[in-house]
């Protein structure tokens, strides 16, 4: 059976990847520096989906290049595996999801997209990543929850909020005097209700993707 390590933090909890994905290894969040500890043996298969941003210093395009010129399959997803897997698509690195999609197709460009703030321990996620708050509107939108223009709102709301403190409950107490197709209070329970998590989902599609793969 090929060798497969992932990187795995807040976007889904570890022993739920087991549940799709068990016989492999998993390490938390990557990291500059990381990579270095398989080049002497490297693995069949990486997978990235979760990385550090601002607390340490994010795994190196040079590194994961190593490892692509070495043979090793790199598959990104989700949060930082997105982010590289599309800088680094034309040299091999292989993304999957939606996330990486939207990247992909200069829909987000920032970092901050999939940044969020998680329990150090356990990687619980403690605020919601902007690319989740942007997916849940454009879905609120579709469906005639809110409208276009108070979708916008929020959104832009969202992306002034720093991104640890970036919960809905935050966003809505600082536009609730914006809105107009519905109350705070009806938006708030709207979208706590009914959230979208890409980037578990994306976790989830990678995950499975490379259990089709090695199996």
């Amino acid at each position: 059976m090929p060798a497969v390590v992932i990187f795995l933090g807040p976007s889904l909890p570890i022993p739920k990847a087991e549940q799709i994905l068990s016989q492999v290894t998993y390490f938390p969040p990557i990291k500059r520096g990381d990579i270095a500890n398989f080049l002497s043996s490297p693995p069949d298969i990486i997978g990235i989906i979760d990385g550090v941003f601002f607390q340490d210093a994010a795994v190196g395009h040079r590194e994961i290049l190593t490892l692509l010129k070495m043979g090793v399959q790199v598959i990104g997803a989700s949060s930082m595996g997105a982010l590289r897997a599309v800088e680094l698509l034309p040299f091999g690195m292989i993304g999957i999801g939606k996330v990486f999609e939207m990247y992909r197709d200069g829909i987000i460009i920032s970092d901050d997209e999939v940044a969020l703030i998680c329990d150090p321990l356990y990687h619980t996620p403690q605020s919601e990543a902007l690319v989740n708050i942007r997916v849940t509107l454009d879905v609120a939108v579709q469906e005639g929850i809110f409208s276009a223009e108070d979708a916008g709102i929020i959104l832009k709301t969202a992306q002034q909020v720093y991104y640890p403190e970036r919960t809905y409950e935050t966003i809505l107490a600082r536009c609730r005097d914006m809105l107009r197709s519905l109350s705070p209070d009806e938006a708030l329970a709207w979208l706590i209700q009914n959230r979208i998590d890409q980037k578990r989902a994306d976790a989830i599609a990678a995950l499975t993707y490379i259990r089709d793969l090695i199996t």
